[in-house]
């Protein structure tokens, strides 16, 4: 494809992400679907430019003023993410000579806000949990974007054995430092032919979202529940954990991401999952369930504000308010999924959230509201589970509260109860 043309088709990229009506990647998504055309390369092109735009909004625009044409063109050139001779052959003169002025200024001179990039409540809410270095070190890290994580299913292989296939695929990967099933890959190579992946060896999943999973110690045999099971990435875990034993149900309101669990599903080999959509959480099929299940994981809905590595366009289409609504629903989420516990059962709440609002304070709340529930030290719990380095990623409280500039994993935060016997 021409330069021009590709400069053109990433600005109308641009402007559609930039409306904020929709996640950023089920807008790439459609894009690409209706542009066939696109290669591979091209399509890299416009998603990364789209990414890198959304991460750092503010400077762009600020830089984007002094020049001319249209707004997001302009954002486009400033963020091209594509090989350089296409921004070459793409540009007009004025605009070679205005992006070359634009790139020539000290950025480490401009305001704290265009350099972070963050709207300024979520900014000082990181700050005041953080201090000054460390809110530089997050910031870096979420501009930086976010490697490749897979988890190895036991069920099938071993992570040295994957390691292995993998390098003589020609991709280079390495264990995760935490979790025992983890593989990180740098780069996007492309899994999905892979017989690793077709075979159900491996799935794309966040180390921190491996050590959630751990974190419920689930076994053979047992009775255990993923609340809020949405593709099912935990529930896969999960059932690994009980070896295909028991029964593992995942409970979610939305048919459609449960349907997107059914391929998964039949890859990793497991038969005692049943996925079952919900109304709510005080369904009737939720309630024939009260005080039968072993273990219940609440991964409950939450802002996704630990994810910007991969979904920066959610600190712009988050808000305070957001957050006070979420808190009502996790609340109540947690609350419901409590009565699932018989005696001695484990109950672990966790979101991909860095604001205390979605994690502390409702873990705190539920403490002091549930007597009959005894909070459990996430550290002691994940060290059972194989997790190396666990003391590292608990609170003094002994929450488990994962940083991306501190793990390398998406910000989680999670907490365990026991059931008084």
């Amino acid at each position: 494809m021409h330069p021009n043309a590709l400069l053109d088709l990433t600005t109308q990229l641009v402007r559609e992400v930039l409306k904020l009506d929709a996640p950023a990647d089920s807008i790439v998504s459609y894009f690409f679907r209706t542009h066939r055309e696109l290669g591979q390369r091209e399509r890299h092109a416009l998603a990364e430019t789209s990414y890198a735009v959304l991460r750092q909004r503010l400077l762009w625009a600020n830089l984007a003023q002094s020049g001319h044409g249209p707004m997001e063109r302009r954002l486009v050139l400033l963020a091209w993410q594509g090989e350089p001779h296409v921004l070459k052959k793409g540009m007009t003169a004025d605009e070679a000579a205005w992006l070359e002025r634009a790139s020539a200024i000290d950025r480490s001179a401009l305001p704290d806000k265009l350099r972070h990039n963050l709207p300024d409540w979520l900014s000082n809410s990181l700050r005041d949990q953080l201090g000054a270095d460390d809110f530089w070190a997050l910031v870096d890290t979420f501009s930086a974007g976010a490697p490749l994580d897979l988890r190895v299913n036991a069920l099938k292989n071993k992570r040295e054995a994957v390691i292995e296939a993998l390098a003589a695929a020609n991709i280079q990967a390495e264990p995760t430092p935490y979790s025992p099933l983890g593989i990180r890959i740098q780069g996007k190579p492309a899994l999905q032919k892979l017989p690793l992946y077709t075979g159900g060896e491996v799935e794309v999943q966040d180390e921190g979202s491996q050590l959630l999973s751990l974190l419920t110690g689930a076994k053979r045999g047992e009775m255990v529940v993923d609340f809020c099971a949405g593709a099912g990435g935990k529930t896969l875990a999960l059932g690994a954990m009980m070896r295909n034993t028991g029964r593992l149900y995942a409970f979610d309101v939305s048919g459609h991401r449960l349907e997107n669990l059914k391929p998964r599903l039949a890859r990793s080999g497991l038969s005692n999952v049943y996925a079952t959509q919900i109304a709510h959480e005080n369904d009737d099929r939720i309630k024939r369930l009260r005080g039968k299940i072993d273990r219940v994981l609440v991964d409950a809905p939450c802002s996704g504000l630990g994810t910007l590595r991969r979904n920066p366009d959610l600190k712009w289409r988050q808000s305070p308010k957001a957050i006070e609504e979420l808190q009502v629903k996790q609340k109540a989420i947690l609350n419901s999924a409590a009565r699932l516990l018989k005696p001695g059962g484990r109950l672990v709440y966790a979101t991909c959230s860095v604001m205390p609002a979605e994690n502390e304070v409702v873990a705190n709340a539920f403490t002091e509201e549930h007597k009959d529930f005894v909070l459990l030290n996430a550290a002691e719990q994940l060290d059972k589970m194989g997790v190396s380095q666990a003391e590292s990623l608990v609170t003094p409280a002994g929450h488990l509260r994962l940083w991306p500039h501190r793990h390398a994993t998406d910000g989680f935060y999670a907490v365990a109860w026991e059931k008084k016997a």
